[in-house]
């Protein structure tokens, strides 16, 4: 069924599209072979990966010039973008604005709803149809799952539709987190993610980083995980069972020390007790899930440390001035990805390779 057909079977009806397989969704976001509305991790094929590293690292290039940064600066400067960040955020909200600025994207935001009409009784989805009026794109943080998704949706059947980008939806999905993650792997390997371990520690079942990241492994041959958690935050059964579907390996321990060795790449999170309903954080002892100092002389020379930030302690600052420590790299990374992403939904993805 291609996009048409699918608007007309089910666009009006929400409940019924939100059943579907994601699979099933993808054509409704997708315009001319090309991601419109970035809002699942699962759009990102092994092809548009590449194609996105690639652009990011052309951009990267590009920009070493005052001359470059001018061509890059005018690819976009006639578009613009609003960053609707209603949940808290530093680094995807400064990353997101400084990828637009890179591109010359005009950019408008809001932070908080106490300062838009919602105070007044405005539903979401008509305070992001108003925000449609002005701006040509719209990159969202919201902590409701599946806001990000409803609203593509809806501005999808409007007649003046423009492209959603999911900046962190609840706990559910983060693709561009999960994109700068793989473009930071895919950098740190030399291109070659194929065949490597990645252990994945912390607070894995309300980590909607990880959660994202593990639906890119489907594209890398012969990857293998290693889920370590608390058996509170143990990684949920719909990404296992992905996983399974997906046949790619998986472990699941409490025992952070027998994995580490093995890794090739390590990515930390911190405990989410933001989602704690019951206070339930505060019943678990997250210090076995620390990665300290002493630590560095366990893993391997080549093993690589990451971590979506901010950390609290899970990390030892200490680690930071080990090369393998690659968190701050990965996070600027992001910019430039996110940027590329940008570019590719906006057609302009070729005139910066030709530069």
């Amino acid at each position: 069924m291609d996009r048409t057909q699918l608007m007309t079977s089910i666009s009006a009806d929400w409940e019924s599209f939100s059943k579907l397989e994601i699979a099933e969704k993808l054509p409704y976001f997708t315009r001319n072979e090309k991601i419109y509305d970035c809002l699942f991790a699962q759009q990102l094929d092994r092809g548009r990966l590449e194609h996105l590293f690639r652009t990011a690292d052309a951009l990267r290039k590009m920009t070493k010039t005052r001359e470059g940064m001018n061509i890059a600066n005018s690819l976009l400067s006639h578009k613009r973008a609003m960053l609707y960040f209603v949940q808290p955020s530093t680094r995807t909200f400064l990353s997101f604005l400084n990828a637009c600025h890179i591109l010359g994207i005009k950019t408008s935001e809001i932070r908080d709803t106490t300062t838009s009409s919602e105070v007044k009784g405005e539903t979401p989805e008509d305070a992001v149809r108003t925000f449609s009026s002005y701006v040509d794109m719209i990159i969202m943080r919201h902590p409701a799952p599946g806001f990000v998704e409803k609203t593509a949706w809806l501005m999808n059947r409007t007649d003046r539709p423009v492209p959603i980008i999911n900046g962190g939806s609840g706990k559910d999905q983060h693709p561009t987190q999960a994109l700068l993650d793989a473009y930071t792997l895919y950098k740190s390997f030399d291109g070659e993610i194929d065949g490597k371990t990645i252990a994945m520690v912390g607070d894995l079942k309300r980590g909607r980083t990880v959660r994202s990241l593990s639906y890119l492994m489907k594209n890398y041959k012969g990857v293998k995980l290693a889920f370590v958690s608390p058996k509170q935050f143990r990684m949920e059964n719909d990404i296992l069972e992905f996983l399974r579907r997906h046949n790619i390996p998986f472990i699941e321990t409490e025992d952070f020390g027998s994995v580490m060795g093995e890794a090739d790449a390590i990515y930390m999170t911190r405990i989410q007790d933001e989602h704690d309903k019951a206070g339930e954080s505060k019943a678990v002892d997250y210090s076995p899930f620390y990665f300290k100092k002493e630590h560095l002389g366990a893993i391997k020379k080549d093993c690589v440390i990451l971590h979506p930030l901010p950390r609290r302690f899970e990390i030892d600052p200490a680690v930071d001035e080990d090369r393998r420590a690659i968190y701050w790299r990965q996070e600027r990374n992001g910019m430039w990805v996110r940027a590329a992403l940008m570019a590719h939904i906006f057609g302009v993805d070729s005139a910066i390779a030709h530069e």
